[in-house]
């Protein structure tokens, strides 16, 4: 397990309160409510957002499907989407570990009004696209595979 505090006299009780909790995962906010981005999560959603008929780009925790990160057009429900996109992630998983293909680098989900593209990481997070039914496939693939690289 990797503990990391940003002010030395945090770590002690940080440590024992994830010890205590049971915690697999800890996330620090803001008072405002905002999870304080790690060096890297903003490039790698810049990378994402800048490509035309992206709405928007999220990393999200692939085990629970919690948003990490996100830059979102208004209007688009980041959560419900983060959860689709975990879901769909662990089950597609499974499916191809079951079929012995390995594990897959890119998952398209077509619908009406747009498309969600989601690439797996090293590290668990999800790097997730909310794109415009006509956006170019390339270059949002190309960025996602980018994005996924950054943040490791």
């Amino acid at each position: 397990m990797t503990t990391r505090a940003v002010e030395a006299w945090t770590l002690e009780p940080l440590v024992k309160f994830v010890k205590e909790a049971g915690a697999r995962l800890v996330l620090l906010m803001t008072s405002a409510g905002q999870v304080p981005a790690q060096p890297g999560f903003s490039r790698a959603l810049d990378l994402v957002t800048r490509v035309r008929g992206v709405r928007g780009a999220m990393l999200v925790s692939g085990e629970d499907g919690i948003v990490v990160a996100e830059q979102l057009m208004e209007g688009i429900k980041g959560p419900a989407l983060a959860a689709l996109a975990a879901s769909l992630a662990t089950r597609l998983g499974r499916a191809m570990e079951a079929a012995g293909v390995g594990g897959s680098q890119f998952w398209p989900l077509q619908a009406e009004q747009g498309a969600l593209w989601v690439v797996p990481t090293a590290s668990g997070i999800l790097v997730v696209a909310v794109a415009e039914p006509d956006m170019n496939v390339g270059m949002v693939r190309l960025e996602l595979l980018r994005a996924a690289e950054v943040v490791g």
